[in-house]
C-alpha cells in the first residue's frame, strides 16, 4: 500500500484512491498478481484478471474479433515507484502479465485513463496497439476519457 500511496500522490494513480486499497488490489476476478523488487525493496505491481464492471477493453477487443470476451484478460493495477523508474520494471511487469494471459489461451487487453500518458507511452512502445478511446462515467460528476489498448497479436 505504501508505493501505491507514493504513485497516487506523484501521479495520481489511481485516480480515485479506493475505500480499501487491498480489496482494490486483490479483486475478485483476479487471475494472477506480481511484484517487483529493486534492492530488496518492492517497487512495483500488475494483475491479471477476468473481465469485471467497468473494463472496456474486452468488449471492444471481442467486437472488433467477433469472439467472446472470456477469451480476453485485463492487465491491470499497474504501478511502479516513482524512485525505481528507468530500470524497465513496468515493461517487465507487463511482460509477466502478458506470459500468464498468453499460457492460458486469453489476449491480453488492458484500459487506461487518457490523463495516462507515460503508461500510454510505454504500452506503445511494448507494442500494444490503441482500439479506441471511449467516455466512461464514474459518477455523476466524473466523466472520463479512456484508452482501451490490445497487446499485439
Amino acid at each position: 500500500m505504501r508505493v501505491l500511496a507514493q504513485v497516487h500522490q506523484r501521479d495520481g494513480y489511481p485516480v480515485n484512491w479506493p475505500d480499501q486499497p487491498d480489496e482494490w488490489l486483490s479483486h475478485a476476478s483476479l487471475l494472477g498478481a506480481w511484484v517487483a523488487e529493486l534492492g530488496g525493496r518492492l517497487v512495483g505491481h500488475v494483475s491479471l484478471s477476468r473481465e469485471g464492471e467497468g473494463d472496456l477493453a474486452p468488449g471492444l477487443w471481442g467486437e472488433r474479433n467477433g469472439t467472446s470476451t472470456a477469451l480476453a484478460a485485463v492487465v491491470n493495477r499497474l504501478f511502479v515507484a516513482p524512485q525505481a523508474r528507468g530500470h524497465g520494471i513496468g515493461a517487465l511487469l507487463i511482460g509477466q502479465a502478458v506470459e500468464e494471459a498468453r499460457h492460458r489461451g486469453l489476449h491480453p487487453v488492458l484500459d487506461v485513463v487518457a490523463s495516462g500518458t507515460s503508461a500510454a507511452a510505454l504500452y506503445e512502445r511494448l507494442g500494444w496497439q490503441l482500439m479506441a478511446t471511449v467516455e466512461q462515467r464514474w459518477s455523476p460528476s466524473q466523466l472520463v476519457a479512456i484508452h482501451c489498448y490490445a497487446a499485439a497479436s
